[in-house]
């Protein structure tokens, strides 16, 4: 293998997987590599948590190959899953064990002696915030507490893959940051994917961001590259409550025109200009021109959400 070229520790390669009439994923090819933290967004229904449940052996694609360092993953074998740790969206615990049994069950199950378990379970425990509820049965905790658990339960056996599935689902701030911190202690010596609709998580925590919608890949790259990709400038937010809304549409297409990238969303224009500030007084002169009143003009960066929004748009999804 070229030195130059990062270790591959997980791959998929033209993953399709449907659900009767539906196309869940369509031909889906990822390299995620070593050591590294990935990203995984989309919308609702956009094939993220079908495309994990493959990656670690839980559901078989209709077509495509996965690779867990090079090694085929087959159909109906064991091999090379015990090198990954998944935490699912939905919370999976046992109700009628307690904190520390289901860490050194878990760990016994992948293996590890009695006194290598309980030593993981000890270190999860406290590296989890759990250390004063290890001896409280699953069922007894809060929605929060038992989202930490699932996720320890995923690490015990200490995979150098791990993927997690919206792992900040339901967690209040303070857990979010013992997470996310967690999270980012993993970065160089294990492989994590992680799914989230927390685009300021995201850019938080990945080294990468792959954007699915439809079971395609949009977009794979570092953010600051993804938001390159767009073109470079910051981001305008202009609000006109009662506005008419054919003369919104003239703006729009005239801010566009001049090079600036312009959407509306009801009676708020959004435009990204590489001009900054001095950028402002065009964009007012413009609106004046067609009549338009600006009750608020404001200036940001662009954020991971406005490319997410820009690739997979802003209807509801189920």
């Amino acid at each position: 293998m070229d030195a130059a070229q990062p270790a591959i520790a997980l791959r998929a390669v033209d993953l399709t997987r449907r659900y009767g009439d539906l196309l869940a994923v369509d031909g889906l090819s990822l390299e995620v590599r070593r050591g590294e933290i990935l990203g995984f967004l989309g919308p609702n229904g956009a094939g993220k948590t079908t495309t994990l449940r493959m990656l670690c052996g839980l559901l078989r694609p209709d077509s495509g190959r996965i690779e867990i360092d090079g090694v085929p993953l087959s159909p109906g074998r064991t091999a090379g899953l015990h090198a990954i740790g998944l935490s699912p969206q939905a919370i999976v615990i046992w109700e009628m064990l307690t904190v520390l049994e289901q860490l050194v069950f878990m760990g016994r199950a992948y293996g590890l002696t009695r006194a290598d378990a309980r030593a993981r379970a000890d270190a999860l425990i406290a590296a989890f915030g759990l250390e004063d509820k290890r001896h409280r049965l699953g069922r007894t905790l809060s929605g929060g507490l038992q989202r930490r658990l699932n996720i320890a339960l995923a690490l015990v056996h200490d995979p150098p893959i791990v993927l997690l599935d919206e792992p900040q689902a339901g967690l209040d701030p303070q857990s979010r940051v013992l997470v996310r911190d967690y999270i980012r202690s993993l970065r160089g010596r294990v492989t994590v994917v992680v799914t989230t609709h927390d685009m300021d998580e995201a850019e938080k925590v990945a080294d990468r961001v792959c954007i699915i919608d439809h079971g395609r890949i949009m977009a794979l790259d570092t953010i600051d590259a993804i938001k390159g990709g767009l073109g470079e400038g910051d981001v305008f937010e202009l609000e006109f409550g009662d506005a008419d809304a054919s003369a919104l549409d003239a703006l729009v297409h005239r801010l566009d025109r001049e090079g600036q990238p312009c959407t509306r969303d009801g009676m708020r224009v959004l435009l990204t200009s590489a001009e900054g500030p001095p950028a402002m007084a065009g964009i007012a002169c413009a609106a004046s021109d067609l009549g338009l009143v600006i009750e608020r003009l404001a200036m940001r960066k662009r954020t991971l959400e406005d490319v997410f929004i820009r690739l997979t748009g802003r209807g509801l999804r189920e």
